[in-house]
């Protein structure tokens, strides 16, 4: 399976999280601040980190956006760099940009100048929006402890008409399937050998290192 590979533009709080958590994930990152410090102290949680001003057409141009599978502006601070941000990033071809807002009117610019997503921050943590962005089948999660998190999962098209037995996550992921949601109904006791369908709810308990597992 191709790695994917994502820049986020701005290391405040939330581009910072949710550039370690898709490193974590399995992703390429590519982070990027004009603040020294800020690039200094996540270096080694990213495949690369970049001092460069995103309000420098050309230095955008030269950063290669045109080859990640998504982009993140999680600017702070200026509004300007946001909406230039988002613009060359869309004018470079990127599939999907997911913008941070202020607050709802920076929200509906963003989204006219063509950002896919727009996000208020505190609305979202950094890393539930990175397992979004790793997989179309996350759902939500839930932390339990420091390594452990309980993720609800769509059962993905590759898995439908195959058992819990059959996709063997205990062993594939470390994972253990706690619950099934179908509909309205929510199954604790699970036959292993049930065919599973695409779209049904399964909450899984799992390592966070191995969570790219179940994506």
């Amino acid at each position: 399976m191709k790695t994917k590979s994502f820049a986020v533009l701005g290391l405040g709080k939330f581009g910072s999280s949710l550039a370690v958590a898709l490193a974590n994930a399995g992703a390429e990152v590519m982070a990027v601040d004009m603040d020294e410090e800020s690039v200094h102290s996540i270096a080694d949680k990213v495949t690369y980190a970049l001092q460069a001003d995103v309000c420098d057409t050309e230095t955008m141009k030269s950063l290669g956006l045109s080859n990640m599978d998504g982009v993140v502006v999680a600017i702070t601070g200026s509004l300007d760099a946001s909406i230039l941000a988002t613009i060359i990033a869309k004018e470079e071809g990127v599939p999907f940009v997911l913008a941070k807002a202020q607050d709802e009117i920076h929200s509906k610019i963003l989204n006219k100048v063509g950002a896919d997503k727009v996000i208020v921050p505190e609305k979202e943590s950094g890393i539930r929006m990175a397992y979004h962005m790793m997989a179309g089948n996350f759902l939500d999660f839930v932390e339990l402890t420091d390594k452990i998190r309980m993720v609800e999962i769509a059962v993905k098209e590759e898995w439908d008409g195959k058992s819990l037995r059959e996709l063997d996550l205990r062993q594939k992921a470390k994972a253990n399937v706690i619950a099934v949601r179908m509909g309205e109904d929510v199954l604790v006791n699970i036959d292993p050998d049930a065919p599973l369908q695409a779209g049904t709810e399964m909450w899984v308990t799992v390592d966070k290192r191995n969570i790219n597992k179940l994506f």
